[in-house]
């Protein structure tokens, strides 16, 4: 499937408490940098990789990013295909994917992302090209924050909770090739990591895609500064 015709399932309900010391009047998919909200910076990201068609799972503030998402329509967003699904409570990762693929008759293979991080365009292509069910892994010199992903000839086969002191090695870089058949029979509040990705893993069916991106997810004060930082420099070196 070329990359222009997989959906894009954006995960944009949550809370965003972490960030709630430095933006707390607009929900975390909106947070400004350098006068554009965060989200608008990921939509130009994946178009420009040939992306048209957008699913967005909302929950917490949903009509402001509604808003924000429908003023783009004349601009950005001219020829995509754009749909909302609007937990009407918070079902976690799982369940509000499964709620989006029911209530919209959802088939076949879609990608999933998380409104808070930034890859770039190529891995979002890297992705979309494997097969289903995969999951974008990244190496970085300190797993402490992610919890660590155990890999062997490209498939998955642990993932390690978080813990200090942790070292380097690969982590699960919240971005999904997932089928609609995984979600059947799937329904209320559940997470996809620890209900969903297990039994992969137990079967061996879940790959690993190694990317090798700017990566980063802003949903610590910290990391949305150097995200802001890195986009007013002209996104000069890697994030």
């Amino acid at each position: 499937m070329e990359p222009k015709n997989i959906p894009i399932f954006i995960l944009a309900g949550g809370r965003g408490t972490r960030l709630a010391s430095v933006v707390n009047d607009v929900p975390k998919p909106l947070a400004p940098v350098n006068g554009k909200p965060f989200l608008v910076y990921l939509l130009e990201n994946y178009i420009e990789q040939g992306f048209r068609k957008f699913y967005f799972l909302l929950h917490h503030k949903a009509n402001q990013i509604k808003e924000c998402i429908d003023s783009l329509k004349n601009s950005i967003l001219t020829d995509c295909e754009i749909h909302y699904s609007v937990e009407p409570t918070l079902l976690g990762t799982g369940g509000s994917v499964a709620y989006t693929i029911q209530s919209l008759q959802i088939k076949g293979d879609f990608l999933i992302v998380n409104a808070d991080t930034w890859v770039d365009p190529i891995s979002m292509e890297q992705l979309a090209k494997s097969k289903a069910p995969s999951i974008g892994v990244i190496f970085i010199p300190d797993v402490s924050r992610y919890g660590k992903v155990t890999i062997e000839e490209g498939m998955i086969q642990k993932f390690e909770e978080k813990k200090e002191n942790a070292g380097s090695g690969w982590i699960n870089a919240g971005i999904y090739k997932l089928n609609a058949d995984l979600f059947l029979g799937k329904d209320g509040e559940f997470s996809m990591e620890k209900e969903i990705f297990p039994k992969l893993v137990f079967e061996n069916l879940l790959r690993a895609i190694p990317l090798d991106t700017d990566f980063i997810d802003i949903g610590i004060p910290e990391d949305y500064k150097r995200f802001q930082n890195w986009i007013i420099s002209g996104r000069e070196n890697k994030l």
